[in-house]
């Protein structure tokens, strides 16, 4: 039997451990999702990043900052090789509990290949179906 594998997710603000969050987004979005670049690449010095490892490999990545309307949960991102491990769902509980305790508004644009995942976890969708960087989202809002 395969030994089970160790998800970990971290809160992370190094630079080492920040060029594997940006290199993991890199890859999923501007190289997979062929998101322009300069799309990908905005707001981090105001994110909370988090870097998710698998076994100690990285294999995943998102943030979290705060805006006008409130918390937005962003750039969710599991390497390919790594997916259907239960990593988004770490990430997704790990990101939610470092929220501040007053963050009372909390949302974020979901792909709608994800909107399962974060239904899991409260989100509701709220609003039309839009496009981001040439991808379909809907607005969810934590409920």
């Amino acid at each position: 039997m395969p030994e089970p594998t160790e998800i970990q997710v971290n809160k992370v603000s190094d630079p080492a451990s920040l060029e594997k969050v940006f290199a993991i987004r890199r890859e999923v979005f501007v190289g997979e999702q062929n998101c322009p670049p300069e799309l990908e690449w905005e707001h981090e010095d105001e994110s909370t990043h988090f870097l998710a490892t698998v076994d100690g490999v990285p294999a995943g990545a998102s943030r979290w900052r705060k805006t006008d309307n409130g918390y937005k949960l962003e750039r969710f991102a599991v390497l390919k090789q790594f997916r259907g491990q239960g990593v988004a769902q770490q990430l997704v509980k790990t990101v939610l509990a470092d929220l501040p305790a007053d963050a009372d508004y909390i949302y974020l644009n979901a792909q709608l290949l994800a909107i399962g995942l974060y239904e899991k976890f409260g989100f509701v969708k709220e609003g039309p179906q839009f496009e981001e960087a040439g991808i379909q989202h809907f607005k969810m809002v934590k409920r």
